[in-house]
């Protein structure tokens, strides 16, 4: 029953921030998400100083306790392929980008849209049906658990057990 409630809970939660647009709203990983919306583009960046796309993924899951390597292709060789019809908020989704394989990463947000560090725009939200992303798309990849998932995706205000 608790189990029901907390999914049913969290499909009620599915409502978009102004930030990172997120679908789960208010989240650990929307909140790391949401703070680094708009910091600059750097190379080799893994901070608030300044993030690359995978320094910025490795960041956001570093957040929430889940070591990442800092380089899109190694990300790419970590979890669980996800069809893009099965992706959830807090998968990986990559591209090609450079025309050599992997080259670009970014954090599914739901709604069609990944929080993602761009080159030209820093650390933004981008829809993954813009012509750009659909034509270098190479998959998405699932890092967390289902257990992991809710625990990030769980408001963390929430306390079930008070009476």
């Amino acid at each position: 029953m608790k189990k029901k409630l907390a999914s049913a809970l969290l499909s009620f939660s599915i409502i978009f921030t102004i930030g990172a647009g997120s679908a789960f709203a208010d989240s650990k990983m929307d909140q790391v998400i949401d703070k680094a919306i708009g910091t600059r583009y750097v190379s080799g960046g893994v901070s608030t100083n300044g993030f690359d796309c995978s320094g910025f993924t490795m960041y956001v899951f570093d957040k929430i306790g889940i070591n990442l390597p800092h380089q899109s292709g190694s990300q790419y060789q970590m979890g669980t392929a996800i069809s893009r019809d099965n992706i959830r908020p807090g998968d990986l989704v990559f591209f090609n980008t450079s025309g050599n394989g992997v080259s670009h990463v970014g954090i599914y947000v739901g709604e069609g849209k990944f929080a993602h560090a761009s080159s030209k725009r820093g650390v933004t939200v981008s829809s993954l049906n813009d012509s750009y992303y659909v034509n270098r798309y190479v998959g998405a990849k699932r890092i967390m658990s289902t257990d992991a998932y809710q625990n990030v995706a769980s408001d963390s205000q929430d306390n079930d057990d008070v009476q």
